[in-house]
């Protein structure tokens, strides 16, 4: 892979992480209300999945959306001001935290019904595939959503209409406060693709490249083959299940979460990128400035961003 991509997307795990922990800060002001889950620890399954994807390839995610949506490109200060419930955030201030939304970018959306955005992506796939177009569909959840009946009418569908469609299992091990194996019945859950004859794959979801590698080979199998995957990312949150889990809650102790930090996605990759000789400390140093001015012209955006009316109350909705 070129230097100049390997960079762009340490610098994206960077803002992510930069953007996630300011948003923790803003949530304990109050200045964000409602429901807000971050994305801390699975920078590397959001990054290297978009950088296999095609700009015009469409990305579908859970709730945990942030990361997903600054990994696509969108700009930074409107997604903030999404989180501010302002009228110029991404979803103009209606959405918050779990319902961010960049058509442009073929983001389509967070989703905050579990499993609720994996037909949806089905749909998406199918409509590639009737229009005979040659984008590929991902759509991300977490290990919680595998046991929904949605899940399962998705994968069949889709294999047996063999559509674009690439079903990414983050597994952050923690269905909200519940371990995985109090869970399910089985460890390795990409083999449910067995099920409909499925390709299936498993991969770390804490190393930014080999998560990248596993998901360009389902990118080329969806877009020349029209064939859907199921891939499972093994990766790991590092704070709670939202802002209203604390951090070391009572399903999991502090020297879990502290050994797991010893794998950071961040920390991984900056480690391969100095013994490459592709990363410096000035270059991280200048890096480090620029994003964190970035996230608090963010901040400062949507704090000066104006409520939506009382009329937008009545757009954008069925009726």
């Amino acid at each position: 892979m070129e230097k100049e991509k390997l960079l762009e997307m340490f610098k994206m795990m960077l803002l992510i992480r930069r953007f996630e922990e300011r948003s923790a800060q803003m949530y304990g002001m109050q200045k964000i209300g409602g429901f807000c889950h971050l994305y801390i620890g699975q920078e590397a399954v959001g990054v290297g999945t978009v950088a296999a994807l095609r700009p015009d390839d469409y990305l579908i995610s859970a709730y945990r959306d942030h990361g997903h949506i600054l990994a696509k490109g969108t700009d930074p200060n409107p997604v903030m001001a999404e989180l501010f419930g302002k009228a110029t955030g991404v979803s103009k201030g209606k959405g918050g935290s779990m319902h961010m939304f960049d058509v442009e970018r073929r983001f389509m959306g967070g989703h905050g019904i579990v499993a609720g955005q994996i037909p949806l992506a089905t749909g998406f796939g199918f409509a590639v595939k009737y229009k005979k177009e040659d984008q590929v569909v991902v759509v991300s959840f977490g290990e919680g959503a595998v046991h929904q009946g949605a899940f399962h009418e998705s994968l069949n569908l889709a294999k047996l209409w063999n559509l674009p469609v690439i079903y990414l299992i983050e597994n952050n091990r923690y269905g909200m406060g519940t371990p995985l194996e109090r869970a399910s019945a089985v460890w390795d859950l990409s083999q449910k693709a067995e099920s409909y004859g499925m390709p299936h794959a498993t991969v770390d979801g804490m190393d930014i490249l080999a998560v990248h590698d596993v998901m360009k080979k389902a990118v080329d199998r969806a877009r020349n083959e029209s064939e859907p995957t199921l891939v499972e990312a093994r990766t790991y949150r590092f704070r709670g299940h939202s802002m209203s889990d604390p951090v070391h809650s009572h399903y999991r102790t502090k020297e879990e979460v502290e050994e797991q930090k010893k794998q950071d996605p961040i920390l991984l990759f900056k480690q391969k990128l100095f013994k490459d000789k592709i990363l410096t400390d000035e270059m991280i140093k200048e890096m480090e400035q620029e994003i964190k001015k970035t996230v608090m012209d963010a901040v400062n955006f949507a704090e000066s961003s104006p409520e939506p009316s009382l009329e937008t109350l009545f757009e954008d909705i069925y009726a």
